[in-house]
């Protein structure tokens, strides 16, 4: 009798335990204040980890150099602390912009930009931990926009591909690619184009025999009147030519549009200017989007900067291409990620 109520009873958790992760939800945004441009990893911790862009969180944290947030199911996130402890000292000033993670060699790396508004000189750094929460050490630069003769040297996405280490960059004036060192720290080949000027924040994903190429368009930062939105191309090779889903070439198009915020007020959008993404995929292998976007009743940070909280959303394959819900953020209840414990 003693034997049969115990299975009962733990027959029961067990049901509950998987009730529970089958009706888990979400509803955006995921964490706030602010944490733009995010890129994100899975750490050898269990954790994944998402870092941003350098903003005023208006709080007692202050302004944090690249900073941290974590989480187990992309859902609770909770904030870790920033990535450096001082800025870097390879260029007079600038903020600390879009970084992009990566763990390679058991250790993790981020690229990283350094500019301000307008700057006629930026460029793309490096630093290195052997933990993700860091302290991070920083390596110095990479290039800056003078030295690769691409203007406005930002955005950075690193991309691992048949033994060949690249680095995918650029903002308005191009997006290009460049192969590195073994290492990861150098430039060693020659730069090549992948899309044009309406694009910056290029990101890059291999699915099914294709190069998915992901970009944001229009302005990341006027609040309100943001037009910032995701479009997409592909390409057979990494090095392209990457085509928009009516054959055209990313250097003259503006991609196929799959994420957008409209600023009008009628809009049924409750977010406006989503973009700059990062993609991960859950353990039913959903592929999941990561970025920011503006919600319209809190579109300012306490200083007077766009507040862009983190998001995420499902993407929904359709003949070969990756579309989103109804091409706009969500913001009602649905379903999480799943990831096993």
């Amino acid at each position: 009798m003693k034997k049969w109520f115990l299975l009962f009873v733990l027959g029961g958790l067990l049901m509950t335990g998987c009730q529970s992760k089958e009706e888990k939800t979400f509803q955006n945004p995921v964490f706030e204040p602010v944490i733009a441009d995010p890129s994100i990893v899975h750490a050898h911790d269990g954790y994944f980890y998402v870092y941003g862009t350098e903003d005023h969180f208006g709080d007692e944290r202050g302004q944090p150099l690249i900073p941290i947030i974590r989480s187990k199911d992309l859902v609770e996130w909770e904030y870790v602390g920033e990535a450096l402890e001082a800025k870097p000292e390879w260029k007079d000033q600038g903020f600390l912009w879009a970084p992009d993670i990566v763990h390679r060699n058991d250790k993790y790396y981020i690229y990283y930009a350094v500019s301000t508004w307008g700057d006629p000189d930026p460029g793309i750094g490096i630093a290195i931990s052997e933990n993700p929460e860091g302290p991070f050490e920083d390596l110095g630069k990479l290039f800056t926009s003078s030295e690769i003769d691409v203007r406005n040297s930002i955005d950075p996405m690193f991309y691992e591909h048949d033994g060949k280490n690249y680095l995918f960059w650029g903002s308005f004036h191009g997006i290009y690619g460049v192969e590195l060192s073994e290492d990861g720290l150098e430039v060693t080949g020659e730069k090549f184009r992948v899309a044009g000027n309406a694009f910056e924040a290029p990101y890059i994903i291999e699915r099914d025999g294709y190069f998915y190429f992901f970009a944001s368009l229009g302005s990341c930062c006027e609040g309100l009147n943001s037009k910032y939105r995701v479009a997409v191309g592909r390409a057979e090779s990494i090095e392209g030519p990457y085509l928009d889903k009516d054959g055209n070439d990313l250097l003259d198009s503006e991609g196929t549009l799959i994420l957008k915020g409209e600023p009008a007020e009628d809009s049924e959008s409750v977010f406006v200017g989503p973009g700059h993404n990062a993609i991960v995929t859950d353990d039913e292998g959903t592929d999941w989007i990561v970025y920011h976007a503006i919600e319209r009743d809190k579109p300012y940070l306490p200083l007077g900067a766009t507040r862009r909280p983190l998001m995420i959303d499902p993407i929904i394959w359709e003949d070969g291409w990756p579309t989103i819900e109804g091409s706009i953020p969500s913001s009602e209840p649905q379903k999480a990620p799943v990831f096993n414990d």
